[in-house]
């Protein structure tokens, strides 16, 4: 399967990760060059900035799971 470079590429399948696979995932999407930003929708070329998506994104999914469970 071919990988899209298109905005947002990998975002939905991040959706139901855990944060320590979300930031996996994420770190792999940035050394591809497959990470784009929230806002602009640009590509990625910062590791710090590759580093705090994946935070906010395992952040974000652990606080749903939490809301989800109780």
């Amino acid at each position: 399967m071919a990988e899209s470079t298109a905005y947002g590429a990998g975002a939905a399948r991040r959706k139901s990760m855990s944060p320590k696979d979300k930031m996996k995932t994420v770190m792999h999407e940035f050394k591809k060059g497959t990470l784009h930003s929230g806002g602009s929708g640009e590509i990625v070329t910062n590791p710090k900035q590759a580093i705090a998506i994946g935070i906010s994104e395992g952040k974000r999914n652990a606080i749903k799971r939490k809301l989800r469970d109780s």
